[in-house]
């Protein structure tokens, strides 16, 4: 009989289940984006700590995330999404420089806002010049976005696309986070979340 051992996906927790703990802005697009994200992978756990308009300033996010690691166990990844738009460097930098004091943690920032990170999926987004441009642009390809994203609208070949597209577009890789319109490093935690998906395995017998 053969001894070698055979490998399968860790479905449930454990120490192979890692939770990526995602913080936003936004109320809407992009816990929906990271919900229809889940449905792509199988294995790791994203949970999503939702803004609300009247705490979606960068230091509102960046506590919500302070309060749930408190009480957080087991292996994470702790991330936090924001836009550029109108948040002056100062703000930010207090996302950044908190990011960099854990290997755990990051910040995900998109110039001018996280529908930039949506476009990248359907186009190379070249030649925006503002926020509401790019919200034009992407109605292109989601007429209804700002009703919701359909499940059925994102697939694994879009979320590829848009990897790719935001890392030419981040040559070289910014320190902190994209300073000029037309970039993207939330495809940073995207890949982590894939990545994990495809490497978490437990020997069975």
């Amino acid at each position: 009989m053969s001894t070698r051992r055979k490998f399968s996906r860790a479905t449930g927790p454990g120490n192979y289940r890692k939770t990526f703990v995602i913080a936003f802005e936004g109320a809407k697009t992009e816990p929906q984006y990271f919900a229809i994200l889940k449905k792509l992978q199988s294995v790791a756990h994203v949970k999503c700590l939702k803004g609300r308009r009247t705490k979606s300033s960068p230091d509102k996010v960046l506590a919500r995330m302070q309060k749930c690691l408190k009480k957080l166990k087991g292996t994470y990844e702790a991330w936090l999404v924001v836009d550029k738009d109108q948040w002056m460097a100062d703000q930010l930098g207090k996302l950044s420089s908190w990011a960099k004091t854990d290997s755990r943690y990051g910040l995900a920032l998109s110039n001018p806002k996280f529908e930039y990170w949506l476009l990248l999926h359907f186009e190379d987004g070249n030649n925006i010049a503002s926020s509401a441009a790019c919200s034009k642009r992407l109605k292109r390809y989601l007429t209804d976005y700002d009703k919701g994203i359909s499940v059925n609208c994102i697939t694994r070949k879009h979320v590829d696309k848009a990897i790719r597209c935001a890392r030419q577009r981040d040559n070289p890789p910014c320190v902190d986070w994209p300073r000029t319109l037309g970039g993207t490093t939330v495809y940073k935690l995207v890949e982590n979340i894939l990545k994990h998906d495809k490497t978490a395995t437990v020997p069975v017998g």
